[in-house]
């Protein structure tokens, strides 16, 4: 390879642009906001006719939802906090949603009150959804449909440079392909060659994104567990920290619990927080992906 040369860039059909938000149902949002002020996130907004409240750290946005007809959509009525939307930044929200349901994508029906904006949106894992989000330089969607909270940071820093990193998927087995497909037609991710992996917890197929600022990761069942209760879901957030090691210790510092034995003893490569209400867990990943190239979205 000379100096001239250079990889193709990949398919970006939608603008892809990293993630605006990721959003939790959970029947216990205070319980919940709990572990979020304590992994560094804080309550900024709450919106204006639901139950359902905006926290942040840094670049990350994380919505807390506990409306009803979330909850009963998901099976989240029983209080255990589950994943239930990601919103990515796109070029054209329209021409992304759109162009997803030509190549079959479910759409979400539209479920907008008075006064609130029209996400577009499509049918993700598990009743999940994934939303298209345009409006995010010069204008932010959570100035029309949040109130801020008084007397507080707006935006508060990260903790030791923490940011959105990528999401692990659950899957069905024999189901890889399947998944493959949609996130390469739909939204243009590649597969990563096998032996890839970031972190400690090497499982699965990894996908990276067209803009190349998140990941996802596919895990099917392992061979021989037919008897271990298996959904298909958005199961856990990476985050990525320049340095794991001092991300780990200033969120000790702050009481959070990370599994401490192997193979999962945290790192300089990566640590995975405890459980927590049952299904909440973060990971953190020693991470490439410049904080300073979020910023300057």
């Amino acid at each position: 390879m000379t100096a001239s040369e250079s990889n193709p860039e990949p398919s970006n059909p939608l603008g892809v642009d990293g993630i605006e938000y990721v959003e939790y149902a959970t029947a216990r949002p205070q319980a919940l906001g709990a572990v979020l002020e304590q992994m560094g996130f804080a309550p900024v907004a709450r919106h204006r006719s639901r139950e359902v409240m905006l926290y942040r750290q840094g670049t990350m946005n994380l919505i807390v939802n506990a409306h009803p007809d979330m909850l009963a959509g998901l099976g989240a009525t029983d209080g255990t906090p589950v994943i239930a939307a990601i919103a990515l930044r796109v070029r054209d929200a329209a021409y992304a949603w759109s162009h997803s349901t030509r190549l079959g994508a479910w759409p979400r029906p539209a479920t907008v009150s008075a006064m609130e904006l029209n996400i577009p949106a499509i049918q993700g894992v598990g009743g999940t959804l994934i939303y298209f989000v345009d409006r995010y330089r010069d204008f932010s969607i959570y100035d029309v449909d949040f109130v801020p909270l008084p007397s507080v940071e707006r935006h508060p820093p990260a903790v030791a440079g923490l940011h959105y990193f990528g999401v692990v998927q659950t899957i069905g087995a024999e189901r890889t392909d399947a998944w493959l497909d949609f996130y390469g037609n739909l939204f243009g991710f590649t597969v990563l060659p096998p032996g890839t992996h970031f972190g400690i917890l090497p499982k699965g197929t990894l996908l990276e994104s067209p803009c190349r600022k998140f990941y996802l990761q596919l895990i099917e069942p392992l061979p021989g567990a037919d008897d271990v209760a298996w959904d298909e879901g958005l199961t856990r957030i990476g985050l990525g920290a320049p340095d794991v090691v001092a991300a780990t210790a200033a969120l000790k510092r702050r009481g959070v619990v990370f599994v401490d034995r192997e193979p999962v003893q945290p790192s300089d490569k990566g640590a995975l927080t405890q459980g927590y209400l049952g299904s909440v867990s973060f990971e953190l990943v020693a991470s490439h992906i410049a904080a300073a190239a979020e910023d300057a979205r």
